[in-house]
């Protein structure tokens, strides 16, 4: 366990700036991590964000529950705010997996299922990051057991009270080990949005994938569960205190 602290600790620490990096769009929306030779190895994940400028506009806010249910069950309540305020964002990095022996699950910081690198599921968040910053939230996937591997669907939702994503600039990088950096802009002015499925990774024959998703929804997991047909069961959920 201490080698894997050590290793967790030291890629906390940083990104690499300046780097070479695949930037996944509508037009080119995907690539193999197989052709490119990065399928062995632990990959980074890493979700980062800044706030935008505030308009000096009324915006819309989720309610608390931070859900797990039908978004028809959740409105909007309107929260004033100016252009001077500083606006808080807490955004949260999560990923939907299914595994070759039809194992399903997630791993999130609601509830605190951190997942495990060592053993199955093969992933782990390693933080749950309240700023997005200096190095925001980081999930770490075992490449080596890509093989117990069918699909991983990283997402990203917003939690508490928070603008939506139009108020924030954020980005999810892959880091895949000896190659070149993966990265899925969330730049749309989604107002109403609360999660978005930022990339499907997919092990079809052996052979690995990355696809742009960026699919905004006005509902929460429970959603993004239903459009891409996971079937788990969701219910209502905060996180702990001071996480």
């Amino acid at each position: 366990m201490a080698g894997l602290r050590d290793f967790l600790r030291k890629s906390d620490q940083g990104f690499g700036t300046g780097v070479d990096r695949v930037t996944l769009t509508k037009g080119t929306p995907s690539v193999s991590l197989t052709e490119l030779g990065t399928v062995n190895g632990t990959m980074q994940i890493n979700l980062h964000w800044t706030s935008r400028e505030p308009d000096p506009v009324a915006r819309s806010a989720g309610d608390r529950w931070r859900g797990l249910l039908h978004p028809a069950l959740f409105k909007p309540m309107t929260m004033p705010q100016t252009a001077s305020q500083t606006l808080a964002v807490d955004l949260d990095l999560g990923c939907m997996y299914e595994l070759a022996d039809g194992t399903k699950g997630v791993v999130q910081p609601l509830g605190s299922f951190f997942g495990d690198l060592q053993h199955s599921p093969y992933i782990r968040l390693s933080r749950d990051d309240r700023s997005g910053a200096p190095s925001g939230e980081m999930m770490y996937i075992d490449l080596d057991k890509k093989d117990h591997f069918k699909r991983l669907l990283i997402f990203v939702y917003i939690y508490d009270e928070t603008p939506a994503f139009d108020r924030t600039h954020a980005v999810v990088t892959l880091f895949p080990p000896g190659g070149r950096p993966i990265e899925v802009k969330l730049d749309q002015r989604a107002s109403q949005a609360r999660s978005c499925a930022v990339a499907l990774i997919e092990n079809k024959g052996g052979n690995l994938t990355v696809r742009r998703e960026a699919r905004y929804v006005y509902g929460f997991q429970a959603e993004l569960d239903r459009l891409y047909g996971w079937g788990l069961q969701w219910q209502r959920g905060y996180k702990p205190v001071g996480n």
